[in-house]
């Protein structure tokens, strides 16, 4: 339809003519939009128009931001429509509102010019067009454009006379569409010119095919498969990729010919879907390019957008990477002249550099293998642009910014947001929740839905296996009634309770022997699925199924269990594994999930099926594996993903009582505290990647004191990528600080208490209680507390004599306690608020002779850390009164305790979770040693102030001189 919107009636015109559809005009347009085929041509570019109108960026016909409702009213007025037809419109296709990327930047080359790039996007529009044919919306393929642009453009020029090697990294979710976002990177490069794309694809050769078949299909394109292979000649055919592939060729991306006959690129592979890199198999004239004009370089743009551009997947393994460094260095000078793209897929595995600096003898970076041989890449092709791939970014903020050679991103961090339909951490945890979820209903509480919990005393294998069989059958109970989805194509099961290969055996004997014993065509199975229905699959589905269709009864559904067993068991076995130990218990198959026609699995692994790997179709999850890393618990979590037409069936079966040494964990507390660091760090980027005063906050050789630990027992990620960043100072005005650690020493506690003491001689009954509001349902909870007020002065310097457990934690927060001004933490005043509860179950008890207040009982890890104290019911009265939240009528507590430049503590007097913490009963006497007077606090927000958050610290260099390579300096002001 354009670049611009014109009027309605004429673009009409336009399409019929120049698409062979039927003429319409703008009520009848509406007609056929309301009636919503999603078969009708024309209704399909309106959509794809209507979505990069609503995404573009800073165009010249609207003063709009993208993606708002003032961006569409634009659109509206300039195609002629009266508000009446508009509203039709957009209640057919709403507003996108959902946020775009965050970008953390230096300044950068302005070399990408959309308009520019458009007359160029040959694979660009070949992608999208193969997207919306897998079903992807206007909006979908709308963002994913967007934000693909503002990784390319954030990369050097490939025309440029000066050689520069940005170096970047993009952070997504696991299995939330990375994949997608790198191919539409590798296509917008090639159509600007970089030549030689070299993608990373992990460490398995698991993920390298599947990622090298993915850019086959959706990039590559039949044409640059064939190379000039007559297709209907079979003898042409003998040693080309994909003939035997279900989806070959009528999914594969077809360009419609051969793209240099057309004057564009071809890409040329240099490996295959299952051959890695060994060396050149054409020699080293692979990587010969021919110039058009020989007296000018390679990436004059006479030259480079005649050139053919150059694919390989490689696995991140020593051999593979070295064959490819030493073909490279035989190239000779035109390695200098080629605009490369290397794309690092799970950058946070095997790349980063692991070794102590503190060890370096020679005060030169000494280097594992695959991080070197990247370096060496880097070396090698001085216009290579390095972009890190990855759902964990712990690992890639921590490397050293200062060390040239290595793959720290320098020049870019961008956050993708979370895809619309996606099914990630907020969905199997009640992160806002007030009550228990044991107290919410399955429409209320994502755990109760979703979650079930393994104890040492009921392993629930065989109801995680029942549950398998129960949502196969509602698949296909789903199908036989039209519900038109891809999703079922595959359905598996995955159980990863161990690393070990031998453990992985026993495991599938096990299940194996299970699932012949549960006679799932007999009375006994019926019975036991049927009550599993009846209580879990049903109830859960009719709260959270939708438009989805749900069998009535058991009896409704029954017709169906037999085929969906019968497909799990089909080739005689029901189990995989999934370990790369080939034929020592089970047969592997090839887990091609988009080649092969349906895969009905239980799939048993460790390490293969725990990073970047993809498993389709995934529904019951049984997890008991443990780990001391988040990062490496994160990408555990396969159960994420989309899971379009049976997200109602998703069920995580996880340990919650598992042993890690002599302690016991909780791994379903372990993932809800890690996906809390992780989304922590992405609000943390979203507010520092707002300008102040035209100027960027940071840039991301200042994003490493962003990274924070809810855990004691998990850390952001092994130990040995974590020795650069050092934290001076967090300024978070209107944010929430929640101390985690405080000492465990009596005499520390027991002083603790008595600094604590004169304010708790001064609180006072509230009288009023104080008032919480479900953000989902509306449901209102009150609580009592006793309240004392104190000024800046009294609580900072109380703050400042207390022990704490990591005063290093605590520090940062006190640096910014010290400017009481508007621009630090804006706070004349403190309202000390201690929830008080009463009833079974609390503990109310005098502490050091005070008047008796509510004791929390909260376990710790053994280090002395907390996962969390405050509750989140009684966070949003103190948000009132510091000015965070807007005030609300039946909040009478918050209100008369509100005033300007006040901030609040929430005081929380913490005894352990074990008998005997307290001594003697109601009113009690609390045992000071034993007491932890732990807290959150939140400073004044002054909604006339300008929001000026600030990070100040200092980052050590490799030499460990002591030198500032980012000097301590104020960011914001």
């Amino acid at each position: 339809m354009g670049a611009r919107p014109r009027s309605l009636d004429k673009i009409i015109c336009a399409l019929a003519e120049d698409d062979g559809l039927a003429a319409t005009h703008a009520e009848q347009f509406r007609d056929r939009l309301l009636a919503g085929s999603p078969d009708d041509p024309l209704l399909v570019l309106w959509e794809k128009s209507l979505s990069e109108w609503d995404f573009l960026d800073s165009p010249d016909w609207s003063a709009s931001g993208a993606r708002t409702e003032g961006r569409r009213a634009d659109v509206y007025s300039r195609l002629g429509l009266d508000a009446d037809l508009g509203k039709s419109l957009t209640d057919a296709i709403p507003v996108p509102t959902e946020p775009g990327a965050t970008v953390i930047s230096t300044e950068h080359e302005a070399w990408f010019d959309q308009d520019a790039a458009a007359a160029r996007s040959f694979y660009w529009d070949h992608y999208a067009e193969h997207l919306r044919t897998k079903g992807w919306k206007g909006e979908a393929i709308a963002a994913l454009d967007e934000s693909s642009r503002q990784v390319v453009e954030r990369l050097a020029d490939p025309t440029r006379s000066t050689a520069y090697s940005a170096r970047g990294l993009v952070v997504g979710y696991v299995q939330s569409g990375k994949t997608a976002n790198f191919t539409g990177v590798a296509a917008k490069a090639i159509d600007s010119g970089y030549r030689l794309v070299i993608v990373l694809g992990g460490t398995l050769n698991l993920l390298r095919r599947q990622t090298q078949r993915r850019l086959d299909m959706e990039l590559v394109g039949q044409e640059n498969i064939l190379r000039g292979a007559d297709p209907r000649d079979p003898s042409a055919l003998v040693g080309i990729d994909y003939q035997e592939d279900a989806d070959w060729p009528d999914f594969f991306v077809s360009h419609h010919g051969r793209p240099s006959q057309r004057g564009l690129p071809d890409i040329e592979r240099l490996t295959t879907r299952d051959k890695d890199y060994r060396s050149l198999a054409q020699g080293i004239r692979a990587l010969e390019f021919e110039k058009h004009d020989r007296l000018r370089p390679l990436y004059d743009a006479e030259n480079l957008y005649r050139a053919a551009a150059r694919l390989m997947v490689v696995k991140k393994n020593k051999s593979v990477l070295a064959s490819l460094v030493k073909d490279l260095k035989q190239i000779g000078p035109i390695l200098r002249e080629i605009p490369a793209l290397i794309i690092d897929d799970e950058s946070d595995q095997a790349s980063v550099n692991t070794t102590d600096p503190k060890k370096w003898e020679s005060g030169k970076p000494e280097r594992k293998a695959i991080n070197g041989l990247i370096s060496q890449l880097l070396t090698l092709l001085p216009r290579a642009q390095y972009i890190g791939y990855t759902a964990t970014p712990f690992a890639n903020v921590f490397i050293d910014p200062s060390d040239a050679e290595d793959i720290f991103p320098r020049d870019f961090l961008i956050s993708l947001p979370r895809p619309k339909g996606y099914m990630g951490a907020q969905d199997f945890h009640d992160f806002d929740a007030v009550d228990p979820a044991e107290q919410l209903s399955y429409a209320d509480s994502h755990q109760q839905a979703h979650v079930r919990g393994i104890y040492a005393d009921d392993d629930r294998l065989l109801e995680a296996m029942d549950a398998f069989v129960l949502a196969g059958a509602m698949k296909l109970y789903r199908a036989a009634h039209k519900v038109p989805d891809e999703s079922f194509r595959h359905h598996t099961m995955l159980v990863h309770e161990s690393v070990k290969k031998d453990d992985h055996g026993v495991l599938a004997l096990r299940l194996n022997t299970m699932w012949h014993q549960a006679e799932y065509t007999g009375p006994g199975g019926h019975a036991r699925l049927a009550d599993l229905f009846d209580r879990d699959i049903r109830p859960v589905s009719l709260a959270r199924a939708g438009h989805l269709p749900v069998p009535a009864d058991y009896a409704e559904l029954k017709p169906y269990i037999s085929t969906a067993r019968q497909m799990i068991s089909k080739g005689g076995n029901p189990v995989v594994v999934v370990n790369g130990d080939s034929d020592k218990y089970f047969e592997q198959i090839d887990l091609d999930f988009e080649g092969q026609p349906n895969i009905w699995k239980i799939l048993v692994g460790g390490t293969k099926l725990s990073r970047g790997f993809t498993v389709e179709g995934l529904t019951i999850t049984y997890y008991r594996r443990t780990t001391s890393q988040a990062d490496t618990l994160m990408q555990m979590g396969r159960w994420f993903g989309f899971r379009n037409g049976y997200r109602d069936l998703v069920r995580l079966y996880i340990g919650r009582a598992e042993l890690i040494g002599k302690k016991t964990v909780d791994l379903y507390e372990a993932f809800e505290a890690v996906c809390r660091d992780e989304e922590d760090f992405r609000a943390q980027l979203r507010r520092y990647a707002v300008p102040v005063d035209g100027c960027v906050q940071v840039t991301p050789a200042q994003i490493p004191p962003l990274v924070s630990q809810h855990l004691s027992w998990i850390k952001p990620s092994n130990r040995t990528k974590m020795f650069n960043a050092e934290l001076v100072e967090v300024r978070s005005p209107g944010e929430w600080v929640e101390p985690s650690a405080y000492p465990e020493s009596a005499a520390d506690l027991r002083r603790n208490c008595g600094l604590w003491l004169p304010v708790l001689e001064r609180l006072e009954d509230a009288g009023d209680l104080f008032l919480h509001i479900s953000e989902g349902s509306g449901k209102q909870t009150r609580f009592p507390a006793k309240t004392a007020v104190l000024p800046h002065g009294e609580l900072l310097s109380l703050f400042e004599q207390l022990a704490w457990g990591r005063p290093d934690l605590m520090a940062p927060h006190l640096e910014y306690l010290k400017d009481s001004s508007r621009l630090g933490c804006g706070t004349d005043d403190w309202l000390v608020l201690a929830p008080q509860a009463s009833g079974t179950g609390s503990v109310q008890a005098s502490i050091l002779g005070s008047a008796p207040v509510t004791l929390v009982q909260r376990s710790r890890g053994p280090r002395g850390t907390f996962n969390r104290i405050s509750g989140m019911a009684h966070r949003q009265s103190p948000e009132r009164i510091a000015g965070r939240r807007a005030a609300d009528a039946a909040d009478v507590a918050a209100a008369r305790f509100a005033q300007p430049r006040r901030g609040v503590v929430l005081l929380y007097p913490v005894i352990d979770r074990e008998p005997g913490a307290a001594d003697g009963t109601s009113p009690g006497i609390a045992n000071p040693a034993k007491t932890v007077m732990a807290c959150g606090f939140m400073s004044a927000t002054d909604p006339a102030a300008p929001r000026r958050p600030l990070i100040r610290f200092r980052t050590i260099d490799s030499s460990h001189s002591n030198a500032v390579v980012v000097p301590a300096q104020s960011t914001g002001h």
